[in-house]
């Protein structure tokens, strides 16, 4: 395809084009360009355009019309990929869906997205049970319950009925329930993945593009790197599951140029003794996205390893987007950037009022790329939008942030982890950031948990570096001397690890509900 960018890189306001139809270009002129690489198998762009036909004329054969979803739940691999691309060819809708959820909240986002068939490999068997009232399933490995897939797969050849793909009809559900519980489909339209496709060209996307990605197809956070690079006709490199050495051994022998990892892989990678043993200068750029990134981790990588790096802030529901090109600003990494060109962000207060610059409130942002909403939940479509005077729809994040004078939004945390303790309002990160200066910490994590006589108090958990040896009562101390007589940590347990998504968010849920759970009275001396 062209290069959907202007003269500055920013992206250009090109017609939309559906993702299948570039792919059939680029089937076309380069059809041995490889396309999808596993540990196993590679499709080029000639094999993988045939596959998405025989895939989709499959689907049209079964009666799912354009619109209806088709669910998978697997590991990342090239049939994944051509599942996935073959639907869309069809105008059917995927909801990608994680297996490492409860059996009845995957039964829940099924039954949800209305799926009408169902796409497992091995490692979705504990979250299938018997497979009772669930969709018809395929089995993409010999493992799995099923039709077979290459016995469900259209004869080689086969050609799909023509659909007309529009902006506005449903591209993909996501699935997020963050860190907070129930979750919730995340209706993406085509257009609005035509607009990370649009901003391609500013971070070098091309025919010559080389993406290593170790995080899984049902996450946001991949496929906003997935699909620019095989609508540019790069190659996709999967990895079903992140292993340091295995990671720098596929960045090495690909030739690797651009990558999206979060932030705890960064830190996994940066801290491996043979990260230097690797020759990784083929990169170009690296992205990060999902979870708090700390300056010194930017730092580390922009000094460590080759190529720019560029941090995504926004939400799967869309809205708007920062990004820094921390290369570029090494003044500003403690901030998640600027607003992306054509991206309006603003900071509202608890009764929805606008700020002025240099307030503090929660962020909204508006842009081309928004959800249509949570699919079958208008209600709570509502509460994640926000209007202006004008009536102009935003995308509320739940995130509290400020912007700085030159127009950098720096995060304070999210608003629903605020601790209220005896009516101030306590942000974990400021906590995290004290217990992470002890030179014998790791990772921290603070969230509020139930107090008679506060209502809330900080309670943390600690991951010791390496080699350290710490004692929790003694780290409690040394952090209460140094936060303010509100902000004292009541409770510090020492963890050998954070419980954590797929995507490396930490789960703060899960430790509130482990505390409660442990702890029938609850701590009341955070005040002193």
């Amino acid at each position: 395809m062209n290069d959907p960018s202007g003269p500055d890189g920013a992206a250009a306001d090109l017609p939309f084009r559906p993702i299948p139809e570039l792919i059939r270009e680029h089937a076309s002129a380069a059809p041995r360009q490889p396309a999808i690489v596993d540990a196993t198998s590679t499709l080029d762009y000639g094999s993988l355009d045939a596959l998405m036909d025989r895939v989709a004329t499959s689907l049209q054969r079964d009666g799912v019309a354009p619109g209806e979803v088709v669910a998978i739940c697997a590991l990342n691999s090239t049939r994944y990929a051509a599942i996935f691309l073959g639907a869309l060819r069809a105008g059917a809708v995927v909801a990608p869906l994680a297996a490492s959820v409860t059996p009845a909240s995957f039964r829940s986002m099924v039954a949800d997205a209305g799926a009408r068939l169902l796409f497992v490999d091995a490692s979705a068997d504990a979250v299938l049970g018997d497979g009772a009232g669930l969709p018809a399933q395929i089995s993409l490995d010999a493992m799995a319950r099923g039709t077979a897939f290459d016995d469900w797969l259209a004869p080689a050849g086969s050609a799909p009925k023509a659909v007309e793909i529009r902006p506005e009809m449903g591209f993909n559900i996501i699935y997020s329930s963050g860190t907070t519980g129930t979750p919730k489909g995340i209706v993406q339209p085509h257009g609005m993945r035509w607009t990370h496709v649009m901003r391609g060209g500013r971070f070098g996307y091309s025919r010559a593009t080389v993406t290593l990605l170790a995080t899984p197809l049902y996450s946001n956070t991949t496929l906003v790197v997935f699909f620019p690079t095989v609508a540019f006709g790069g190659t996709v490199v999967l990895m079903d599951k992140f292993e340091v050495d295995r990671y720098l051994a596929l960045a090495e022998r690909h030739r690797v140029t651009h990558t999206m990892l979060v932030p705890v892989q960064y830190q996994r990678l940066m801290a491996s003794p043979r990260f230097g043993a690797h020759d990784l200068s083929s990169f170009h750029m690296k992205f990060c996205t999902s979870a708090p990134f700390a300056a010194a981790l930017k730092a580390d990588v922009i000094a460590r390893w080759p190529g720019g790096l560029v941090e995504f802030y926004g939400m799967t529901e869309g809205g708007g987007t920062c990004i820094l090109a921390a290369h570029e600003h090494p003044t500003k990494l403690h901030t998640v950037g600027q607003p992306s060109e054509g991206h309006d962000i603003r900071l509202i207060d608890e009764d929805g009022r606008e700020l002025p610059r240099g307030a503090t409130g929660e962020v909204v942002g508006h842009s081309a790329g928004m959800m249509a909403g949570y699919h079958g939940q208008p209600a709570k479509t509502a509460e994640a939008e926000w209007f202006d005077a004008e009536g102009k729809r935003f995308i509320r994040t739940g995130d509290v942030g400020r912007f700085d004078d030159e127009g950098f939004l720096t995060l304070v945390d999210r608003r629903k982890d605020m601790i209220i303790s005896g009516g101030f309002n306590l942000y974990p990160s400021d906590l995290e950031a004290v217990l992470r200066e002890h030179l014998d910490v790791a990772e921290a994590a603070v969230a509020g948990v139930p107090s008679e006589r506060w209502g809330e108090t900080p309670a943390a958990w600690v991951v010791a570096r390496e080699g350290a040896s710490v004692d929790a009562e003694t780290l409690r101390i040394w952090a209460n001397e140094r936060v303010g007589k509100t902000q004292r940590i009541a409770f510090l347990e020492m963890v050998d690890e954070l419980p954590r998504s797929a995507i490396g968010k930490v789960l703060k849920r899960e430790l509130r509900d482990r505390f409660v759970a442990s702890h029938p009275t609850s701590p009341g001396a955070s005040h002193g």
